[in-house]
């Protein structure tokens, strides 16, 4: 199943008002400069190598638009955005007259000036390859070349459809081009026009995060902003428009134009014409849409490195001088590994299954990718962290920003986390590029393999990928709109693994088969359960400890100085903050919970994320921040209240404690795939937020709890028939990635 981009209107509805997550990397410079009354926000990031100008499009799309681009160039290039006239930040001055090609090439050379750029790579995208070449053949000195990227330019190419209408008339059918007319947009079907044009710019499918993005950005200005830079650039209104081929012959500089041949905005002939004129190289992305930039991210970008490397290698920093090349029977077997950074609970698992790997190959190297705080676990473990993980974007620090009152929509989560995907798989493809690495491991590394499928050419290793869920699964509030995204994500997978299936020597799920939920991908696709078994080879569940005994466990309590009348409950929310609401709420519950409990002591682990100090304080209460040896107290704990994340509630389950697990609000792991699996061991109890949240309700429950598991008192202990939870995860998991090497 595929949807079109003309269905996603349904799925995307408009306006979508949530603003856009924090940028990958923030800006090393900012400032404003005025030209002609207009204020022109720009931005600068990176402070050595070549300039790259990464010009403004339409004033549909402010310079947000470079978010996949800015961070990769921005480790290499001094890269320079700025909002251009009538979009973003900038200033939206009234009349066609102000938004001509001379206008935005004018504010280009005045931001050149204005961050002290002698000379730049342009980038001119759509409308904006049509100023860099206004630029290069007014300004030849500053420009030292043009990547013109699916150039929507004033050219003598034809296009009827879209020019077959009257700018000024109001026509009979709003179907098709027929909106693109001022008549139209100034009439009310703004929002219909902003729809029709964002999925016109993404013809590709499963586009729809990238025509929400333009969807949002349009309603940043009012359709009268739309029609004066529309007007200005067509010549209309009193605006004068400067032919483009004789200005295409004054420019001297090299010229690189990128043109999918599937632009339902501009036909590939004008890239082609544009090519000609300049003399310049052509690369026609075959199956490409409008949008290259945002549906071809990685493509895009080593593109424009390749050129401006090309095009001034005197600025870009030279390669040592001496390198060393060992032949590959001489050679170390090298692993590179990738372990989720959200929460702790992967580098746990990926710890043991890498130490169970080195029994097969004692000579493995292992380097592990990787973030805060999963980098400090590592670091304790004596495992060797690449210094290039110094350069990818904390995802954890995002999943907080999405998260409110033990609220996170987790889908929505990853979809709002596609410019830190771009940038980490970047990262990724730099030291897999210079690592010669046997083999990649993957754990719910979804930057890495999705756009390994999107990019299969890249892949030079062997590459394992591991999970303990698959599926996205809806949340029932979100309704048909929300039924119909989590389908499309799960049949553009579908489809990358059926064509791609070479991208995977191995993949391998973090659990049994009979813990896959069995539910459909959506409508027409297979069952998740029936695909899963076909695809995947099952490890069993990875704890990363073995279990303690009773007697064993009597002494641990001892080692951690807990007495036999101590009732000990440990309260744990992972490797984020987003659980900081819920460690309060317990907080609150604990005298109640020690009223009804005799000799109730409470350890509260924060994890390294949340700071101790900030939690209110109560009696009978001992607070931690990270612990790197948790499972140790959560196997010597009689009661546990955590979150619902499958790693601590597994560990628990495989401990044999007692446990209650509150899951995030619209977390549809937590909710779906991680309630599936806890039930079928007979682990646990869930606690919907509502209940955690009354004192009184909570404190009963931590108390039922206790008395049930303890004494058997209201007979829950022995109903649950709990499965034991296999203690060889880690071996089965290390041979299936042994053959790999």
């Amino acid at each position: 199943m595929s949807i079109a981009p003309e269905d996603t209107a349904e799925m995307t509805g408009l306006p979508v008002p949530r603003p856009d997550p924090a940028p990958v990397r923030p800006p090393d410079r900012t400032g404003v400069v005025v030209r002609d009354g207009v204020p022109l926000p720009w931005a600068v990031h990176g402070t050595t190598g070549p300039a790259v100008l990464l010009l403004p499009t339409w004033s549909l799309v402010p310079s947000r638009f470079w978010k996949a681009q800015v961070p990769f160039l921005a480790r290499r290039f001094r890269v320079v955005t700025f909002d251009g006239r009538g979009s973003g930040d900038a200033g939206r001055p009234e009349g066609a007259a102000a938004y001509t090609d001379e206008q935005y090439a004018a504010d280009a050379a005045a931001v050149l000036d204005d961050t002290g750029t002698r000379a730049a790579v342009v980038v001119g995208y759509s409308c904006g390859a049509a100023w860099a070449v206004h630029l290069a053949a007014t300004h030849p000195g500053r420009v030292q070349g043009i990547v013109a990227i699916a150039p929507s330019c004033g050219l003598a190419v034809a296009a009827p459809e879209r020019e077959r209408y009257a700018w000024d008339a109001r026509h009979d059918t709003t179907e098709g081009w027929a909106k693109y007319s001022k008549a139209y947009w100034l009439g009310g079907g703004y929002d219909d026009y902003v729809d029709f044009f964002a999925r016109k710019m993404f013809t590709e499918p499963h586009s729809t995060k990238q025509v929400e993005d333009v969807v949002r950005w349009a309603h940043e200005i009012s359709p009268q902003t739309l029609a004066d830079t529309t007007a200005g650039r067509l010549g209309l209104e009193g605006a004068v428009r400067t032919p483009l081929e004789p200005l295409c012959a004054r420019v001297s500089c090299p010229v690189l134009v990128v043109h999918g041949t599937h632009d339902a905005v501009r036909p590939a002939a004008i890239g082609e014409r544009l090519a000609a004129l300049t003399g310049g190289e052509l690369v026609l992305v075959d199956g490409g849409g409008h949008g290259l930039p945002a549906r071809d991210p990685v493509r895009t970008n080593l593109l424009l490195q390749d050129f401006v490397e090309r095009t001034v290698p005197d600025e870009v920093v030279p390669r040592p001088r001496r390198r060393t090349w060992t032949r590959a029977p001489s050679r170390h077997r090298r692993a590179l590994y990738l372990s989720s950074p959200i929460g702790l609970g992967h580098a746990r698992r990926d710890l043991a299954v890498a130490r169970a790997l080195r029994d097969h190959h004692p000579d493995l190297e292992v380097d592990w990718l990787t973030q805060h705080p999963v980098t400090r676990l590592l670091a304790d473990a004596g495992e060797r962290v690449h210094p290039a993980s110094a350069w990818l974007a904390n995802e954890s620090a995002h999943v907080e920003d999405e998260s409110a009152d033990h609220d996170l929509h987790a889908f929505e989560a990853i979809r709002r986390m596609d410019a830190i995907m771009v940038n980490n798989f970047m990262v990724f493809a730099d030291v897999v590029d210079e690592g010669r690495y046997d083999l990649v491991v993957g754990d719910e590394a979804w930057d890495v393999d999705h756009f390994l499928h999107e990019n299969p050419e890249l892949k030079r290793f062997a590459f394992a990928w591991m999970t303990d869920f698959v599926g996205w699964v809806p949340m029932p509030d979100g309704g048909s709109a929300e039924a119909a995204l989590t389908a499309d994500y799960n049949a553009e997978m579908i489809e990358q693994r059926a064509r791609y299936g070479r991208v995977r020597d191995r993949s391998i799920f973090v659990g049994n088969p009979a813990d896959v939920v069995d539910l459909p991908f959506g409508p027409g696709l297979p069952g998740i359960r029936e695909w899963t078994e076909a695809n995947f080879d099952f490890a069993g569940y990875v704890t990363g400890f073995v279990p303690p005994s009773e007697t064993e466990r009597e002494a641990l309590r001892r080692d951690l100085g807990y007495g036999p009348d101590d009732v000990l409950c440990v309260v744990t929310v992972g490797g984020s903050a987003v659980g900081t609401s819920l460690l309060r709420h317990v907080l609150d519950a604990v005298p109640a919970a020690r009223r009804l409990v005799d000799g109730l002591r409470v350890l509260v682990v924060t994890g390294p994320r949340i700071d101790p100090a900030t939690l209110p304080r109560r009696r009978g209460v001992t607070y931690r921040g990270y612990v790197p040896d948790l499972y140790r107290h959560l196997a010597a704990c009689d009661l546990a209240v955590v979150q619902g994340g499958l790693t601590t509630c597994m560990e628990l389950a495989a401990a044999g404690r007692p446990f209650l697990y509150v899951p995030l609000q619209h977390h549809f792991e937590q909710n779906v795939h991680v309630r599936h699996r806890l039930e079928r061991y007979g682990a646990g109890r869930c606690v919907e937020y509502a209940e955690a949240s009354d004192p009184g309700a909570l404190a009963a429950a931590m108390a039922a709890e206790l008395v049930g598991s303890r004494h058997g008192g209201d007979g829950r202990a022995v109903a649950r028939q709990r499965l034991a939870v296999e203690a060889d995860g880690a071996a089965r998991a290390a041979a299936m990635l042994a053959d790999l090497l």
